[in-house]
């Protein structure tokens, strides 16, 4: 059955996490959603959570859902804030949208430590730092 499914490749929507600010009181980090299609994205959903080990035990934070509607062609998109505490977690996006009429949806995982300065780049469409996963299939 999955297999007569038609494969609709993800590109051009990425997921990154953003250092906003970065003050004597702390960094202050979000996540958003960059659309580098010239398409539209409909009816975006987004679900995420973290996972994995902290202090020798097994940590699972609560999944969040957040309906970002439809978001412009080349633009980015806040999704939520991320605390630095989950960091040292493997952080997963499942991210679902139409574009003319056709579902796509693709999953982006930050692994364990992989959002550190050595990993920043410019991000497109903020303007600030982050660590981004491309949407290539």
């Amino acid at each position: 059955m999955k297999k007569d499914l038609p494969e609709n490749k993800v590109s051009g929507v990425d997921v990154a996490v953003v250092l906003e600010s970065d003050s004597p009181q702390g960094k202050v980090w979000n996540v958003y959603l960059i659309n580098e299609q010239k398409a539209e994205l409909q009816n975006v959903l987004v679900s995420s959570k973290g996972y994995g080990v902290k202090d020798s035990r097994e940590v699972k934070t609560t999944t969040l859902r957040h309906f970002l509607g439809d978001v412009l062609a080349q633009s980015a998109i806040k999704i939520e804030a991320i605390d630095t505490e989950v960091f040292g977690l493997t952080n997963e996006y499942w991210v679902s949208y139409y574009v003319d009429n056709v579902m796509y949806d693709k999953k982006y995982i930050f692994l364990p430590e992989s959002i550190v300065d050595e990993n920043l780049i410019k991000t497109p469409f903020v303007g600030k730092p982050g660590v981004m996963i491309g949407g290539q299939n």
